[in-house]
Formats: C-alpha cells, sequence, structure tokens
C-alpha cells in the first residue's frame, strides 16, 4: 500500500494532507511530496495525518527527515491527526515539531490564515471528507 498526497498553499503556510499507510514503501513519494511543499509554498508545512491509515517506524523517520529539511530552508514541519498507533519519536538532530489534535486546531494557531489558493494532489486523492472532518 502506498499514500495519496494533497498539497494546499495557503499564503503564509502550507498544508501537506497524506492518506494510506505511510510504511518503507512510499517514503519515496512522501519525500517528493515535502519537495512539492518546498518549491510551491512558504512558512510553516503542517502535515494533516487525518487520512493516514498508520506508519512504520521507516515511515516515523521520513517525518523527521522532512522536518530537517524544511528547517534547512527556513521552514518547520507540524503535525496535526497523528495515527493512533505511535507517536512520533524524533531523535536529538531533529528540531522541534509542534503536534495539533487535528487540521483545524492546527490552522488556528496560525489565525489568520487564508483560505488556500492552489491545490494539487496525487490522481487517487480520495474527494470525500473524512468522518468527522471539518470542512
Amino acid at each position: 500500500m502506498t499514500i495519496e498526497w494533497q498539497y494546499a498553499a495557503h499564503e503564509d503556510l502550507g498544508v501537506l494532507s497524506l492518506a494510506g499507510y505511510l510504511g518503507a514503501e512510499s517514503t519515496g513519494r512522501f519525500t517528493g511530496a515535502v519537495g512539492w511543499a518546498l518549491a510551491r509554498g512558504n512558512g510553516p508545512v503542517i502535515l494533516d495525518l487525518t487520512r493516514l491509515l498508520g506508519w512504520s517506524a521507516g515511515g516515523q523517520m521520513a517525518v523527521a527527515q522532512a522536518a530537517r529539511e524544511l528547517a534547512e530552508h527556513g521552514r518547520s514541519l507540524e503535525l496535526a491527526a497523528i495515527p493512533a498507533d505511535g507517536s512520533l519519536v524524533p531523535d536529538a538532530a531533529c528540531p522541534h515539531i509542534p503536534v495539533h489534535a487535528d487540521l483545524p486546531a492546527a490552522l488556528a494557531a496560525h489565525r489568520p490564515a487564508k483560505r488556500s489558493g492552489k491545490r494539487w494532489s496525487t490522481g487517487n486523492w480520495p474527494t470525500a471528507q473524512p468522518t468527522g472532518a471539518a470542512t
């Protein structure tokens, strides 16, 4: 199983949403999505994990590496709605990664954030809202 992703560029931040399972076989696709976000936005990147079914240790390491890469470019990574099966345990070289309960809470921490402008996603991105998600 791989992941699908969607990126929305807001005025002062970006939201990278993942769906599926972030395991060893999908870290390349995740790294590419982070590169896409780096090239097409500014400010912090909120990694929305609302639709993520879970992640492996390798997937968690890829998230920590994304935080380091973003920090090298003067940007930060924040997490929203981490999977229930574990939390990210970054190593000492990893920058601080704020964790929010869900995407609305992450966005509220950055208000007044503008509505998203441009939006990109992989071809199989689910179009229905996840159960309990705010619109």
